[in-house]
Formats: C-alpha cells, structure tokens, sequence
C-alpha cells in the first residue's frame, strides 16, 4: 500500500463534505461575500470548480507524459473564475458535481507509472504528480472554509491539519519570519507533548493546538488562544515574561509543492516529523 490509496480516499470524502455544504446554499448565500476579500461565495464555489478541471489537465500529463499546463496562463485562471461567479446556487452545485467527478476520473486513468511523471503549476517548483492529490485536498479544506458556510478551521480532519501544518512549515519563509519557534501541542493518551519548529526567524515562539496554528499560519484564524512566549523559551514560559500580543503570521507562501518529495509515491506522506 502507498499513500495513493488513503488521498484517494480522503480526497473524496473532503468532496462530499464540500458538495453537502455547497447544496443547501441559496441564490442570496452564493451572492453574499465568502471569507476572501472581493470574492462572494460564488466566486470561491467557481474557483474550486475550475481548479478541479486544471488538476485533470496535470493527471492528462501524468497519464500520457505529454506536458499539459494546468492553466494557460494566471489570467486565463481569473477570467474563468469572474465568468461563473455570478451564476445561481443550482448551476454552482452542478458545475462542482461535475468538475470533481471529472477529476476522479481522470485519477482513474493514471497508471501506476505516470505517478512519478514530474508536472507543474502556475508557481514553481515541480513536483511528482502524485502530490497533485494533497494540493488538490489542499484547495478543498482550505477553500471550504473560506465559504464562512458554517465549517471551520476546527472541522478540519487531523489527517489534513497534520499534513498541511508540516508543508507549511517545510515551505517557511524565513526571511519574512515573525516569530522563532512554532510549538505544536499535543495530548496522547492523557499525557501533553510538544513538536518543535525550531530556527524561524526571529522574533517571539508562538505555541497552541495544530488546529488553531494552521488557521492562524493560512490566515483562516485571528489565532485566538495561541501562548506568545519570549524568544528562546523554547515552549516554557519564564516566570514574569512578557513576550507582547500575538504578532502577525508570515506570509502565507506554500509553495505548488514543498521540495525534494520522493519521485515514487511514498507509503505515507509526510513520512517524519521534527524532534
């Protein structure tokens, strides 16, 4: 078994969360502004549509090792999303019903050895085309939220939280860094842990729960109840230290893909964490 199998399968249950969530949406839900600055829902709804049609075009490269872009170019991107954003609630659910059960078909019909064909998006960097099942996964967490359609940053499945916290670290922007250290908290049976993302940047560590520290990291969450400790603490807050207010995340600059993924689709992904 490889991690093929479990995206595959996480993959289309984040679908029909998002199809449960966009069904029960009226024409005046879709008009109203979604959580993303300047785009209603319909935009949002629109946009995840046609980002499902781009991922066929990089299974179509993997399957046939023809280089096929996602999208022809960022503008063609935008038009194609302004173009169906007004449409009514019913078109949007269609349109999402159609594109997403034309991307599991094109995942289909990926042999096994198209999965280590090397594709690309928009941004670079490369990457294997396996991986294009988490950005896929990616867009539909992070977008379904961005809804503000009644599921949360808290709904996020731990399988999805885990993985997308460790690429947006692995990807971290240290030259815009804001803080020193990301203490992950985690509670196994009944005893507290730490995961620690050490040399960031400067600046105060910012500690919490994966959930809240990857709403906050993506900028889907004010990060209400993170620790702000003084650079150094290293997750243990001083007696009478006073590191300040929670400040600003980085930029959020996940890349396509994070770098160096094995080429063959792994058993698990990711595969370690750090210490």
């Amino acid at each position: 078994m490889n991690v093929l199998e479990t995206l595959r399968a996480e993959l289309a249950i984040s679908t029909a969360r998002l199809l449960a969530t966009a069904a029960v949406l009226s024409d005046d839900d879709v008009a109203a502004p979604s959580r993303l600055p300047g785009w209603t829902r319909g935009h949002v709804l629109t946009h995840v549509a046609r980002n499902a049609d781009s991922h066929v075009n990089l299974m179509t490269w993997a399957r046939t090792g023809v280089v096929t872009p996602q999208y022809p170019d960022p503008a063609a991107r935008d038009a194609g999303i302004e173009a169906g954003a007004a449409r009514p609630a019913k078109e949007q659910l269609a349109d999402l019903e159609e594109s997403a059960a034309g991307l599991a078909e094109a995942i289909e019909a990926v042999p096994a050895e198209g999965w280590t064909t090397l594709v690309g998006g928009i941004r670079s960097p490369g990457h294997p085309a396996w991986y294009v099942l988490v950005r896929r996964i990616r867009e539909i967490g992070m977008h379904h939220v961005d809804l503000g359609a009644g599921y949360a940053c808290a709904d996020w499945p731990e399988v999805f939280v885990r993985r997308e916290l460790h690429d947006v670290m692995v990807s971290w922007p240290h030259e815009l860094s804001t803080v020193s250290e990301i203490v992950v908290e985690e509670v196994k049976e009944g005893d507290k842990h730490h995961q620690i993302w050490r040399e960031l940047g400067s600046g105060p560590v910012v500690q919490g729960d994966a959930w809240t520290l990857l709403g906050w990291l993506t900028g889907r969450s004010p990060g209400t109840g993170l620790r702000v400790m003084p650079e150094g603490s290293h997750g243990e807050r001083p007696t009478g230290a006073d590191a300040g207010p929670l400040p600003a995340p980085p930029p959020w600059m996940i890349r396509t893909a994070p770098l160096h993924l094995p080429i063959t689709p792994p058993e698990e992904y990711p595969s370690t964490t750090p210490s």
